[in-house]
């Protein structure tokens, strides 16, 4: 028992150090270009420039487009480059942000083309700049669907950390694998199960509630 407490609990520790660290890379990265996929919108951007527009769209199309398990396979060069292994806990930080940057920022820019033309308008009348009005105005009138958005994202990378668990990820999907499957312990497998459960109900309740205090102030 105490084995398997202190295995889910390393495991545990794992997947949530790449489930953050992911988020806030993805966001580094997901967040200027959902900005852009917005502005940048040939009919409702405050930019309009569609030809940078179409590039763009195409670039997330593509990296969307990737299955996780092939992504990762393909990146382990660069992830051996950034962090010295292609294996590991640390390793798979860097294709778990990769593939969860064009969902932040298809979330990003959905969320901000939701915000009130009339807002913007009324921003523009009184002499904001694009810049204001990004910062000021539409990210600020968008912050409750963006939380929502930035929760699925978490959900999803407790997913994708999972899968990343059957070629050498780490975390509680390695655990599941290498004990639990490979090795016949129902017992891990079951646990380390319960555990995501838990992890995206709990993400899950926390996201919903701060999205409604954000409404509710609106």
């Amino acid at each position: 028992m105490n084995m398997i407490f202190t295995l889910v609990s390393e495991a545990t520790l794992e997947t949530l150090a790449m489930v953050g660290f992911s988020t806030v890379f993805s966001l580094i990265l997901g967040l200027p270009l959902g900005i852009l996929l917005c502005v940048t919108d040939g009919e409702t951007g405050i930019m309009k420039k569609p030809v940078l527009n179409q590039v763009l769209t195409r670039i997330v199309n593509v990296l969307r487009s990737f299955p996780f398990m092939i992504l990762m396979i393909l990146l382990f060069p660069l992830s051996r480059k950034i962090v010295g292994t292609s294996i590991g806990t640390t390793a798979t930080i860097v294709p778990l942000s990769i593939a969860a940057a064009p969902f932040v920022a298809r979330i990003i820019e959905t969320a901000l083309k939701e915000v009130d033309p009339g807002v913007v308008q009324a921003a523009r009348a009184m002499g904001s700049t694009n810049m204001q009005i990004i910062w000021k105005v539409l990210l600020p009138e968008a912050m409750p669907s963006l939380v929502s958005g930035i929760t699925l994202t978490i959900i999803n990378l407790i997913g994708y950390s999972a899968m990343a668990g059957a070629i050498g990820g780490g975390g509680l999907g390695d655990l599941a694998i290498r004990y639990g499957y490979q090795r016949f312990r129902t017992d891990i497998m079951a646990v380390s199960v319960i555990v995501i459960l838990v992890l995206v109900e709990v993400i899950q309740v926390i996201g919903t509630k701060i999205s409604s205090k954000l409404l509710a102030k609106r």
